[in-house]
């Protein structure tokens, strides 16, 4: 009861807060905003995915100042879920860096007026190479909106700051279209979670959609049911490995670990009696294609810290070891 009435305590002050109250102004504002974009969305939208979709080169993405750095983002954004992209800042493109796009390429140029020079500026240049452009802007009659291939209009009423002044919807607009587009394309292109999973070999993201195929240790220890419990802790002890596999006539039957070896050394067991005495015969065993997370989880609720990785017929691949927490 205590922590309830805390909670509320908490509530009542965060609604008499006016920081708390402007936050939920701001958010309120924010989703209008996004709200009012998706009514504007039109068949340029389709133009623009199918542009970006057939392009044989990279998604070549530029803009300066905060226009930018929302820029970065999408570039990492379409490269991440499958659309070879990056950044090239508006003015180091007029030092040289012009010479990383090349006509196989798409270039989205971001800028709310459109008459950023920098980006603006761009647009000959481009268009004397014949390179496709796309413009996210908040002005389609704008230099940038009337030069560009395709324009995709991100117009806000207004900033959410109080002078109405700093990039804070505007940018959300941009950051929004561009996510759009890259989801897009993930639908167009097929791009699943094995093909995400490829793409992001490390790290939370990357785990979460990670095939245990591709985790396996496939130099596991294969003992035969009548290995003598000698030999076992011997291959064992030689082994990287926390487990071995027991197999007979290519077929798992159980596993043995140091648990199992020391539980049968403090029985007072024979160590020339066969290891199939003393096997887990209900070892965790998945397919290949389990995701790891999955199997974690599964191995986490067993406390154990390594599985058994078998094909379709029961036969060993290897062993999935569980990362130590």
């Amino acid at each position: 009861m205590a922590f309830d009435a805390t909670a509320r305590a908490h509530d009542n002050v965060s609604i008499l807060d006016p920081f708390a109250n402007e936050a939920r102004e701001c958010f309120r504002q924010q989703a209008a905003t996004i709200a009012a974009l998706a009514s504007r969305v039109d068949r340029s939208f389709g133009q623009a995915v199918r542009l970006l979709h057939a392009t044989q080169g990279h998604v070549v993405v530029t803009g300066i100042g905060k226009s930018g750095h929302v820029g970065r983002k999408l570039a990492a954004t379409f490269a991440s879920t499958g659309t070879p992209s990056f950044f090239v800042h508006a003015a180091e493109a007029f030092h040289g860096d012009l010479g990383m796009i090349t006509e196989r390429d798409v270039v989205i140029l971001i800028s709310y007026s459109g008459e950023t020079p920098e980006v603006a500026g761009l647009l000959p240049h481009l268009q004397a190479r014949d390179i496709s452009t796309i413009a996210l802007v908040g002005d389609l009659g704008s230099t940038l909106g009337r030069g560009s291939d395709v324009a995709l209009d991100i117009s806000v009423d207004r900033e959410i700051d109080p002078n109405g002044l700093a990039p804070t919807s505007s940018t959300l607009a941009t950051l929004a279209m561009g996510d759009a587009l890259a989801v897009a394309l993930v639908r167009l292109s097929g791009f699943e979670a094995d093909d995400f999973a490829r793409l992001h070999p490390s790290g939370p993201l990357g785990r979460r959609v990670l095939r245990v195929s591709r985790a396996v240790e496939p130099d596991a220890v294969l003992l035969a049911p009548d290995t003598p419990i000698r030999e076992a802790f011997l291959e064992l002890a030689r082994s990287p490995l926390p487990v071995a596999a027991v197999v007979s006539h290519g077929v798992l039957v159980g596993t043995v670990s140091d648990t199992e070896l020391r539980g049968a050394l403090e029985r007072g067991a024979n160590l020339d009696e066969p290891v199939g005495r003393i096997m887990r015969c209900d070892p965790v065993a998945v397919a290949a294609s389990a995701l790891v997370t999955d199997v974690d989880r599964r191995l986490a609720g067993r406390h154990e810290g390594a599985a058994i990785v078998v094909d379709e017929r029961g036969g060993m691949v290897g062993v999935y070891v569980r990362p130590a927490r």
